[in-house]
């Protein structure tokens, strides 16, 4: 008879423990792009000073506020979650539920600035200025859209309790992505908003 041969990842900590140094290099790649679409556009904000923003640029719209606001709540909610499936809490599905929501809004209210702006001849090809925005704020929701799936993954888990004190590593990682996300969009949209004094 063949013996199973053992492997680091029999054991759950293991397992996890891998799991999450997985997370810590995805977040390490990620942190490397958006690092460099914002270097790249403080490069072009310098380099064409005050003529970067064309005089008829209309500001940037209320309604990003209001989706930051969206996804710190999200970050809060996701917490919430990860910490009530460490402790066997019975929140987790509701929180978890709570997070996809305002991820959903998060997203609806962003497609609401751009289409204002859009309504405002305010598109990517009419400036270099317009250009940026349009780009690194896609460059943001293509990465909340790309964690929507595992998202409703864990929700759907979550609400059936099936997390646990000793096996919660969907949440985990989830929180993980989601957390670094709210971190990028924070930077990006402090960014875009220093950018965009005339």
């Amino acid at each position: 008879m063949v013996r199973e041969r053992e492997t680091p990842f029999d054991d759950e900590q293991a397992r996890f423990s891998a799991g999450v140094l997985g997370m810590w290099i995805l977040l390490a790649v990620l942190a490397v792009l958006f690092v460099a679409a914002i270097l790249g556009y403080l490069a072009v904000r310098i380099d064409n000073g005050s003529a970067f923003i064309p005089a008829n640029a209309p500001s940037l719209p209320l309604l990003l506020l209001v989706s930051t606001a969206f996804l710190v709540l999200s970050s809060l909610t996701m917490q919430m979650a990860l910490r009530a499936a460490r402790t066997g809490g019975a929140s987790q599905g509701r929180m978890m539920m709570a997070t996809l929501g305002l991820a959903l809004g998060f997203l609806v209210v962003q497609a609401l600035a751009w289409r204002g702006l859009l309504a405002e001849d305010f598109g990517p090809t009419g400036s270099l200025y317009a250009w940026t925005f349009f780009v690194l704020t896609a460059l943001h929701g293509a990465h909340v859209v790309g964690g929507l799936p595992p998202m409703v993954i864990t929700t759907w888990r979550a609400s059936r309790g099936a997390y646990t004190p000793e096996n919660h590593r969907g949440i985990a990682y989830c929180a993980m992505y989601w957390h670094f996300l709210d971190g990028a969009w924070l930077v990006l949209y402090a960014t875009i908003w220093l950018g965009s004094i005339r």
